[in-house]
């Protein structure tokens, strides 16, 4: 799965693709920063508008408005851009994976599935690689770049539960966050979310090759395709079950999240210690770092199936080489 990155022929797309990727990402996080950054002094403006008649000009509000379309326009550019070599990058990726299975073919066409590991499982491992690496790279970038803004904004305001203790906003979301997401994936794996999802895949592999080994052959009896299939539905709701009690944690955590920032400033609102502006960007910073640290519980779904594709893949390729084994050995 990784010979993307040890091959020669793949090394400026593996190596240099990547480094392209991380950068345009921290220019990206360093976009969202200093939009940010605006919406304090906007906010604050408003405030100041809002507070006297005139006490801000038109040509000011217009300003301010351009600036953050600017701000937003470099980041769109930036994001359309990569969103568009990653998808090169990634497709390079599985064609280094599937000219390997080209290669070896003739022993892996003997395994059970062995068309849809390598046609299936590699679209699905680059896809989920695409929003799922990509993410998890970005989470880490905003971490960084916004847990000093959010010490620095907290610095003498009183916060629930934590006082005038100057790291009291930063291990709020710490605890909120990654309580929350020790929780939910604690949740999944009482639940072997994992497992349903593999035992699914090889349920709907079964079928499907019956299926097509049908369509050529009449003696395929009814009966064997619809026992597969019951195999198939009873996996299938087997699932729906399980993601149904998973989800009423999930759910319930993340609407309880829309105003976890809120609590925890609650002190400083209501004793007018932060103005609106403040409150804004400090509001900002804490869903960021929040949401990175949440990383895991937001894309808890996502890193299932990529669990799953990944065991399938990496089951596939040790029967390969098993195969290669026994013919060396013969």
């Amino acid at each position: 799965m990784f010979r993307f990155f040890t091959q020669n022929n793949w090394f400026i797309w593996s190596w240099f693709g990547s480094f392209i990727i991380l950068s345009s990402l921290w220019i990206q996080v360093k976009i969202d920063v200093k939009i940010n950054e605006w919406f304090g002094e906007f906010y604050d403006m408003i405030q100041k508008a809002l507070g006297a008649p005139n006490a801000i000009t038109i040509d000011e509000y217009w300003s301010s408005l351009l600036s953050f379309i600017t701000l937003a326009a470099i980041y769109v550019g930036v994001a359309v851009l990569i969103s568009f070599f990653t998808s090169h990058y990634l497709f390079r990726w599985r064609t280094a994976m599937v000219e390997w299975y080209h290669s070896v073919y003739d022993k892996a066409r003997k395994i059970e599935g062995a068309a849809q590991r390598v046609q299936e499982d590699t679209i699905k491992f680059s896809r989920i690689m695409e929003s799922l690496g990509t993410s998890l790279i970005e989470a880490m970038m905003i971490l960084i770049e916004f847990m000093p803004i959010l010490f620095g904004l907290s610095i003498g305001i009183p916060i629930f539960f934590f006082g005038d203790w100057d790291y009291g906003l930063i291990a709020g979301a710490l605890i909120w966050s990654i309580g929350g997401t020790i929780f939910l994936v604690l949740l999944g794996l009482i639940l072997r979310l994992v497992g349903v999802e593999y035992d699914l895949q090889k349920k709907e592999a079964a079928y499907r090759k019956i299926l097509v080994i049908a369509e050529d052959d009449g003696s395929i009896r009814p009966k064997s395709i619809q026992e597969l299939f019951d195999d198939v539905r009873s996996i299938h709701f087997l699932s729906y079950i399980r993601y149904l009690y998973f989800n009423i944690g999930r759910i319930a955590y993340l609407q309880a999240n829309v105003l976890s920032a809120y609590v925890f400033l609650a002190p400083a609102i209501v004793a007018g210690a932060v103005t609106l502006g403040v409150m804004q960007q400090i509001i900002r910073a804490f869903g960021r770092v929040e949401g990175s640290m949440q990383y895991i519980l937001k894309a808890w779904p996502t890193i299932i199936e990529l669990a799953s594709v990944y065991k399938r893949l990496r089951e596939f390729e040790a029967k390969i080489k098993f195969e290669e084994l026994i013919d060396e050995k013969i």
